[in-house]
């Protein structure tokens, strides 16, 4: 999230935004090329922590491979989404930077990766439904330990498609190829 934060509002304060301007490029493509390389790190990353951590660490590694690549592959697209969001409300490097900061923090805590959403008030564990990171901890924990399958899991991988897809629509909504 946070290098797509970054991506439209670099090309803005460098000055190639100009060039990409005068392009024929329609948003989609532009807004496409600044999403698959990442994607692609995203997608290696992801594959080096579930090997690190199934193979050095000996987390068992129960469910369905399919499941968990589904899974990973809309967080990330969500996350890029998001990125991707920032980057066209932003201005500046340091406000994509701030902005970014402010969303990861509350969906960090949020996620019940520290604490158990069962535990938090019955209020912010409704609004973490709106947490792309609550579903992929979720999946993550029910395919690695409990060996879970897409008939249970889809909910999750259905929640995470629902923000790629809004979040990457509204990206390229935003994004205009003018220099304001």
């Amino acid at each position: 999230m946070n290098l797509t934060a970054f991506a439209v509002v670099r090309e803005r304060e460098i000055g190639t935004l100009e060039q990409v301007m005068v392009t024929p490029i329609r948003r989609w493509e532009f807004i496409l090329g600044k999403t698959v390389p990442f994607f692609l790190v995203g997608c290696v990353d992801a594959t080096l922590i579930a090997l690190v951590g199934t193979f050095w660490f000996g987390v068992p590694f129960r469910g369905n491979l399919g499941v968990l690549a589904a899974g990973l592959v809309t967080f990330i697209l969500a996350g890029l989404g998001l990125g991707l969001f920032l980057s066209t409300v932003s201005a500046t490097q340091q406000q994509a930077m701030i902005a970014s900061f402010f969303f990861i923090m509350p969906m960090i805590t949020l996620s019940g990766f520290g604490t158990p959403i069962a535990s938090m008030p019955p209020l912010l564990q409704k609004m973490t439904y709106a947490n792309p990171l609550r579903h992929i901890m979720v999946l993550l924990r029910s395919v690695y330990l409990k060996g879970a399958g897409f008939d249970v899991l889809w909910p999750q991988v259905a929640a995470l498609a629902s923000f790629a897809i809004l979040l990457l629509a509204i990206s390229v909504l935003r994004f205009h190829k003018s220099l304001e």
